[in-house]
């Protein structure tokens, strides 16, 4: 029985010290991947729209989805979204609740960027 009780606080001492050398914060193992936010492509226009309106409200610069931006092209409401979606998900410290948008976004492990459009 003495010893169950010794391995209690040994184990307490561990979990102590690796939340210690992790500065607070315990990550996945392949939490260094990068992820982008984008819109469902299943999402209404409504919902895209709504998104859209937020994220630039949050985000201050929509500059990137109107005409003459580099990510105006393709002119579609889901590419607008995603671009700003992802604006305000790097821009609130990538928190995958920062993709919600009442469960219109979603996280991508695969960069969105193309031709002259760079997710940031």
């Amino acid at each position: 029985m003495a010893k169950s009780t010794l391995s209690l606080p040994i184990l307490l001492l561990f979990l102590l010290l690796l939340l210690l050398n992790s500065e607070g914060s315990l990550k996945l193992a392949n939490a260094q991947a990068d992820t982008w936010c984008i819109a469902k492509p299943s999402s209404s226009d409504a919902e895209l729209t709504a998104n859209i309106i937020f994220s630039c409200d949050q985000v201050l610069d929509c500059r990137l989805i109107q005409e003459g931006g580099q990510c105006f092209l393709p002119n579609t409401l889901v590419h607008h979204a995603s671009v700003v979606m992802n604006l305000y998900y790097k821009m609130m410290g990538k928190n995958y609740w920062n993709c919600d948008f009442r469960n219109s976004g979603l996280l991508s492990l695969t960069d969105p960027s193309h031709d002259s459009c760079t997710y940031v």
